[in-house]
Formats: structure tokens, C-alpha cells, sequence
């Protein structure tokens, strides 16, 4: 299991032992190593004797119960004769700053020097006749220690590596890519500062908390480690870190690590397609018109931008998102006629796509129809005229087949029939290659009347009392005339429109009068009611007179029928005669 985590600034190491503090400069021992010269490393060419190692000194301070079992070792432990120097512990790793304690052990079978050789500063803290024990403090990089022994003028020497290790101070993941298309390579850099033994000291990339890959840290302050990932869709909105581990479990101790602070990645699809722009082809100067831009396909759509413009002026839009689709809607005006550049823009990432459209803004006014003039007397003669602008043509209903053109005009001798009638003037215009109508209509009003005729007011109506009828009589005229009738007598008013029932009160003759401003027609309206002895009054001398002209028309026939017979008999005698006379005339004459 790890140790408990030790905080330095912002990150937070795990492990047993303490952190450990910046690099200092290694404070050099008053001998330096040039101190051995040649002897040194002559004698390191020879072999020698060693005693069997105390037991490995502890960190720090030697105390008094320590110091006492290496001078028993030193005692217990004496070498055979001759001269042999032996150096305890054989190697050892400690945290960068600590202190160690080494036992250099002379086997010389006589009164020799002997001791330890370091550039660091040491102290001894015990001896005996034939070992001393020292303190290294504040040790701050790796290096090799030398015990020594001068005895039966050689020099012999042991020698032992120790390992500093350290922390890392900071570990980061360089900045990603605001944006990182989906599929595309991406190079991801883990920057070190610090750390030790390097041999030990790895870098883990991390999506999330999944492992990507694992390189060891080469050197150089701060020291880059290379990872190639392909970011996927899903990768998007994911966290990504480094972690430094610096594994000295094969050294005795344990594994310690610490991650870098996460960064964001954002992935992103854009479509190779160019927007899809809809905007009619030719407007109207002033009107409004919508336009719409879509673009499917994209990844994260509602983290696009689109942006429509018309020459250099942005439209305001409303951008609507749908899966994977936008779709941005405004409304457009302009007022100066020409060609004008549309443009819609997507973007998403670090790229945008881009369509063009080229709208055509005319000016077509409606023609100008007029009638002259616009309200006239009935059977006066009206001018019917329509005119557009130049370039377009013009056709007015009623004119005959003429050239085109931006005028046309027709003449009329106006009637009653022709009131309220209306006139129609199309115009067309080409613009772009396509063809722009404009219409105008005119209505005619006719003055005429009064009137009050058979049609719209029957002079004879019989009914049988108690039947369901609509009475009607209506008077016809421009200004409209106003209509009174009176029954002849009393001067009751003719009972217009349902009379449900019909009864015998309502007979009579009455006197229907239209007046308006163009003068006044009168008319007799005569209303019967059929009701009981009234009906045989009527039916009787009908009987009677249907009787007489059945008789006159029999009588007429048998006359008709006898004078053609005469006519027959008639002449078939006259051809009798003829051929008898045509025969006499053969015989009397000479051979």
C-alpha cells in the first residue's frame, strides 16, 4: 500500500518518507578526490580482504546504542593478517538532504591508518582499534564513498555507491489545442522538473484515470516525454494528466507518484460540405424576405457558430441546434437596388466552412391604371389606360392583340351591364432570368336608372289563399332608387319579400314608384288571391272558353280536311280531260 501523501506547494506525493527540498550545491569536502591520486586508485586495482559488513547503519544521527554494536562488530570482527579495509553498508539509497552513517573496518594485523574518503562533509561519531563510523549530513547527489587502510606500506580500499533520490518539483501537461479535430493525431508533451534516479523515474499519461501509455523520463531540466493519442469523439470534455513515478521497490523502499493538474480536451467535426443557404434569387427593394442556413454533420453542434451577412452588414439570427444539426433563420431588407453578396459562415474548432449566394434587389412599382373617367353616365364614352415602367410590358383585358409594350388603353360605350365592372392591367419585367408580374385593377361605376322592369318586378301575381310565397320587387339603379308601392284604394303598402301564409286581405292593385337623383319610373303590380266562390267565378268562364275553342278548332280542322279533298278530286279531272284531248287531237290528223 502507499504511504501517506506529503504536500510540496500544490502537489501531493505519495510515500513514507519526507519530501524532499530543492537541490543545493554539493558542499564540498576540504580533500577533494584529486587527494588519493594515484595510490587510490592503484590499490582499487588490487584485490583485498574484507571482514564480513556490520549490520547497516541507520539514517540520520548515529545514538549511543548504534555507535556501541559497530565498535562490538569492530572488535568481534577482526580480520586474518595482513591488510583488507572493508566499507559497511556495500550501498544504500537515501532521500536527497539525509544523513548516513558508514563503518569503514581495517583488518591490518598491525597499528595502520586507515579511514574514509569523501568530498562530503563527515563527521566521526565512533572507533574502535580497527573501525570508525561516520556521519555524511546533508547529502544532495549520488556519488561513491571510500574506505581506505595503509598497512605493511599498501594501501587498500573499499568502496561503496550512494544513491540520492528525489521528488520531481513539478510535473505538467503541456497546453492541448483549443480544439482537436476527431481522428487527427495529437502530440501530447509531459514536462518533469526534477527528480532522481532517473533510471527509476517514469511518466504515465492519463485520460481520465485509464493509462494511455508509460515512457521513462530521459534528462534535461525540465525533461519532455512524447505521447501520440487519436481523440475520439467520446474524448471530448475528458481529462487528461501526467503522473510522474519514481519505483524504488527493488532499492527496499516502495512506489511513490503524483499527478499533474488535468487540462480539457475539446474534440470537434466539421464537415468537408459547405453550408446549405436558402434565399430567394431576386427580392424587392423594402420588403423582408427569410433566410435560412443549415449545416449537418457537425460535432459538438450546439458549440458552432454560424453567422450570416448580406455585403458587410451581420444579420441578426436565431441559431437553433438539433442533434447534429444547425440551423440559423433571419430576416433580411435592403433598400438600394443591385447585386448583393449573401454569405453564411459555420464555425466550430479553429475551421469554418462557407457558402455564397448573390441576391438580385429590384424596384417594380405596380402599373398605373386609370379610368377616365373613373364614373360615368350611362352610354358615355370611358378611356381605359394602363402604363408601367420602361423595360417591362403590359397587358390590359378587354384590348385586342398589340406589340408589347410598357402602355396599353382600350375604349368602351359604358351600360347599365358594364356598373362595378373591373379592369385588370398585368405588368412583367425579367429580372435575373426570371419574370416578375405586377397586377392593378380599377372598378368602373355606371350611372343609370331608375328602373323597374318585368324581371326584377313582375306586374301579375296570383296565389292561392294560404299557400307559403315570396313576393319580390326590387328597383334597379346607379344611385340606387328608392322604392315605395301603395295599393290603389286605401294606400296599404305591397307586402315584399315571405308571406307565409298568403291571405285575401292582401289582394289588390298597387302603384310601385322608384325614385333617385336621375329621376322617377312608376309601375302597376296586380296581386290575386284565390279563395272559395271566388275560384268558380274564375274557373267557369275558363271552362266555358276552353269549351268554345275546343269546338272552333274541331269545326276548323273538318273544313280544312273537306276543302283539301274538293282540291284533290278537283285535279285529278283537269288531267283527264287533258289526256282526252291529247288522244282527239292524234287521230284527226293526216297520215
Amino acid at each position: 500500500m502507499p504511504g501517506p501523501l506529503f504536500r510540496r506547494g500544490k502537489q501531493e506525493v505519495s510515500g513514507k518518507h519526507r519530501p524532499l527540498g530543492p537541490p543545493r550545491p554539493a558542499q564540498r569536502y576540504k580533500r577533494t578526490r584529486e587527494v588519493l591520486g594515484a595510490t587510490v586508485l592503484a590499490a582499487r586495482l588490487r584485490p583485498s580482504w574484507s571482514a564480513p559488513p556490520p549490520p547497516a547503519m541507520a539514517l540520520g544521527a548515529a545514538p549511543a546504542a548504534q555507535l556501541a554494536l559497530l565498535a562490538l562488530l569492530g572488535t568481534l570482527l577482526p580480520g586474518p593478517g595482513g591488510a583488507g579495509i572493508s566499507i559497511h553498508p556495500s550501498k544504500a539509497i537515501i532521500p536527497r538532504g539525509d544523513s548516513l552513517t558508514v563503518n569503514c573496518s581495517n583488518s591490518c594485523d598491525q597499528k595502520s591508518t586507515f579511514g574514509l574518503e569523501t568530498v562530503l562533509i563527515k563527521e566521526e561519531v565512533g572507533r574502535g582499534d580497527n573501525w570508525k563510523v561516520f556521519q555524511l549530513r546533508d547529502v544532495q547527489e549520488d556519488i561513491e564513498l571510500f574506505c581506505y587502510s595503509n598497512c605493511h606500506k599498501e594501501q587498500t580500499i573499499a568502496s561503496m555507491n550512494l544513491t540520492v533520490y528525489w521528488f520531481p518539483e513539478h510535473v505538467e501537461l503541456a497546453p492541448l489545442p483549443l480544439w482537436q479535430p476527431v481522428g487527427e493525431e495529437l502530440n501530447l508533451s509531459c514536462l518533469v522538473s526534477g527528480g532522481a534516479p532517473r533510471a527509476h523515474l517514469s511518466v504515465v499519461l492519463l485520460r481520465g484515470e485509464e493509462e494511455l501509455g508509460r515512457q521513462p523520463v530521459g534528462k534535461g531540466e525540465p525533461a519532455k516525454v512524447m505521447f501520440t493519442v487519436q481523440p475520439r469523439r467520446e474524448d471530448h470534455g475528458t481529462n487528461f494528466s501526467c503522473r510522474w513515478e519514481l519505483d524504488l521497490r527493488s532499492q527496499g523502499l516502495e512506489l511513490f507518484q503524483n499527478t499533474s493538474a488535468p487540462r480539457k480536451l475539446q474534440t470537434y467535426v466539421l464537415p468537408s460540405i459547405d453550408p446549405h443557404l436558402e434565399v430567394p434569387p431576386i427580392v424587392e427593394v423594402g420588403s423582408r424576405w427569410p433566410v435560412n442556413c443549415t449545416l449537418d454533420g457537425l460535432f459538438p453542434a450546439s458549440d458552432a457558430k454560424v453567422y450570416l451577412v448580406l455585403g458587410d452588414q451581420k444579420l441578426e439570427s436565431n441559431i437553433t441546434y438539433d442533434g447534429d444539426s444547425v440551423l440559423a433563420k433571419a430576416w433580411m431588407e435592403e433598400n438600394e437596388e443591385g447585386t448583393h453578396s449573401l454569405k453564411c459562415s459555420v464555425s466550430l474548432g479553429e475551421n469554418s466552412r462557407r457558402t455564397q449566394e448573390n441576391v438580385t434587389v429590384y424596384s417594380f412599382p405596380l402599373p398605373t391604371l386609370t379610368l377616365s373617367p373613373p364614373e360615368v353616365s350611362e352610354w358615355t364614352t370611358v378611356t381605359v389606360e394602363c402604363v408601367t415602367r420602361d423595360g417591362a410590358v403590359v397587358k390590359l383585358n378587354g384590348t385586342s392583340a398589340v406589340p408589347p409594350g410598357p402602355r396599353a388603353q382600350l375604349k368602351l360605350n359604358a351600360s347599365a351591364s358594364d356598373h362595378r365592372s373591373n379592369f385588370s392591367c398585368s405588368a412583367a419585367l425579367e429580372i435575373a432570368g426570371q419574370v416578375v408580374h405586377k397586377h392593378q385593377t380599377r372598378e368602373l361605376h355606371v350611372l343609370y336608372g331608375p328602373r323597374l322592369d318585368q324581371r326584377d318586378c313582375p306586374g301579375n301575381w296570383t296565389w292561392q289563399e294560404g299557400s307559403e310565397q315570396t313576393l319580390k320587387c326590387e328597383a334597379q339603379g346607379n344611385p340606387i332608387p328608392k322604392l315605395n308601392c301603395s295599393r290603389k284604394g286605401d294606400g296599404a303598402s305591397l307586402p315584399i319579400g315571405d308571406l307565409r301564409p298568403v291571405r285575401r286581405e292582401v289582394a289588390g292593385t298597387y302603384l310601385c314608384r322608384a325614385t333617385s337623383a336621375r329621376g322617377r319610373v312608376t309601375r302597376e303590380v296586380v296581386l290575386n288571391v284565390l279563395h272559395g266562390q271566388n275560384i268558380l267565378d274564375i274557373v267557369i268562364p275558363v271552362v266555358a272558353v276552353t269549351l268554345i275553342l275546343g269546338a272552333l278548332g274541331t269545326a276548323g280542322y273538318v273544313y280544312n280536311y273537306q276543302r283539301k279533298i274538293q282540291k284533290y278530286e278537283l285535279q285529278k279531272a283537269r288531267k283527264a280531260q287533258e289526256e282526252a284531248a291529247l288522244k282527239l287531237n292524234a287521230q284527226s290528223t293526216p297520215p
